[in-house]
């Protein structure tokens, strides 16, 4: 008898949630773009969110790596260099040789953004060694992409 009680009752439940209208639901949605260069920007945004369904839709190519209650966090990895480098950064080389892109000119800059290997500095010509050393302005993927294969055959073998 009591068996058939929760019976009846989880099934009078499921019923009324299965085809109950869902509420609506404030949401914290934090979009996540990953670049070539290892930076992360980060977009919050509060939405309203009537289903999942919708929510799926419109954020169709970025993936959900978390998510609570409150909060979904979306994920992108964007093939391009960060806004931050377009904006400010600019190819160096540290105290130890080590090929590295610098917010700012290398010489004014503490902001190491990215470091790739150590350079064999012997090699280099002395107008790349004083380029490197100056800095060298990142303007695009494909320069970024150019600058790093150029240099990576003065590369340090460990």
């Amino acid at each position: 008898m009591l068996a058939a009680f929760f019976l009846m009752f989880f099934h009078v439940l499921f019923t009324q949630t299965a085809f109950a209208a869902p509420a609506p639901v404030k949401m914290t949605i934090i979009l996540e773009r990953q670049y070539l260069d290892g930076e992360v920007s980060e977009e919050t945004k509060k939405e309203t969110v009537v289903s999942m369904k919708d929510i799926w839709k419109k954020y169709k190519g970025w993936q959900l790596v978390n998510m609570d209650d409150e909060t979904l966090v979306f994920r992108k990895t964007v093939n391009d260099i960060s806004p931050l480098l377009k904006s400010n950064g600019y190819f160096g080389i540290t105290e130890d040789g080590t090929l590295s892109i610098f917010e700012g000119k290398p010489a004014h800059s503490t902001r190491i953004i990215q470091s790739f290997f150590q350079i064999d500095v012997k090699k280099l010509e002395s107008r790349q060694h004083k380029q490197l050393k100056q800095g060298i302005r990142v303007v695009s993927k494909s320069q970024y992409e150019d600058i790093i294969e150029t240099y990576r055959h003065f590369a340090l073998m460990r």
